[in-house]
Order: structure tokens, then C-alpha cells, then sequence
């Protein structure tokens, strides 16, 4: 299966998760690497669009696939996660608990539904269990985004 992220060029195919780690995000304190991406690459694009402002947005940006093992995935129903998931900022409490898979790394790969889309998926690739091969980079190709997907 294959699953996409948007970002700056210069990042495109990283398999360290080195972003997350220094920003954090949704799902991750700061410390914690983490790989984010989308079941396709429109919602890839939508998660990216949400989550960057326009006067930030880099001319060098690039769509990058990764393949992931669908047998080693964990699935995380609503249910599962806290009650504030869908919050704007990402609260604590998802932060905190993204964190603690990461850390307790029961699969590599972790898929959740999207905050935007409920019926459309993302997955979370941990880095730290990348060397055993579950996922990998496949390749990254340019992408020109187009602002009139972002108002200001």
C-alpha cells in the first residue's frame, strides 16, 4: 500500500522523522519523531494546506510516496482517541497520546482518521522501527502548489 506527504523538497524521502521531533504536531510532543502521511495524496494536500500558512508555504515542495506494510498497522477507531482529538491547536492530551504509541511501539505504522475528513485515513510511520523494513521510501516528485487552494 502506498501512502503520501507533501513538504519542502529538501526533506522529501526522509525516513527520520527529524521535522516532527523538533515541531511536534497532532499527534507527537516535541522529541518524539514521527513520519506523518495520507492514504492519498488530495489528502495529503488538504492535511499540508490546514497546517502551513500561505506566506510560508516554500516554492521547492514535493509529493513524496512511501510503501507501508499493511500487516503491520495499527488502527485507531474514534473511539480510541481523546475526546478532544479534532481540537485546533492540537491539544496535549493527542499529543500525549500519539506520543505514548510512538514510544510503546505495539506496530510501526499507526492509521487514525483524519481530523478533516473523518472517513478518509492517515498514518503515522515510526522511525524507530524503520530498519525493519515495514516501510520505505519509494520516491518524491516536484510539486508547484497552486494558492488558490489557500485564501489568505
Amino acid at each position: 500500500m502506498f501512502v503520501y506527504r507533501i513538504g519542502r523538497t529538501k526533506y522529501a524521502g526522509d525516513l527520520d522523522g527529524e521535522g516532527a521531533r523538533l515541531h511536534g504536531g497532532r499527534w507527537n510532543k516535541k522529541g518524539d519523531a514521527c513520519i506523518y502521511t495520507s492514504d492519498s495524496r488530495a489528502l495529503a494536500l488538504l492535511e499540508y494546506t490546514v497546517n502551513v500558512n500561505i506566506d510560508d508555504i516554500p516554492r521547492a515542495l514535493s509529493i513524496t510516496t512511501y510503501e507501508i506494510d499493511e500487516t503491520e498497522i495499527q488502527t485507531l477507531a474514534i473511539a480510541d482517541l481523546p475526546g478532544d482529538w479534532m481540537d485546533t491547536p492540537a491539544p496535549s492530551s493527542t499529543q500525549a497520546f500519539g506520543s505514548s504509541l510512538l514510544i510503546k511501539a505495539a506496530k510501526p505504522i499507526i492509521r487514525y482518521p483524519s481530523a478533516l475528513l473523518r472517513e478518509e485515513f492517515n498514518y503515522i510511520l515510526n522511525p524507530k522501527l524503520q530498519s525493519l523494513g515495514h516501510f520505505r521510501f519509494v520516491r518524491a516528485q516536484d510539486y508547484s502548489y497552486d494558492v488558490r487552494i489557500k485564501l489568505k
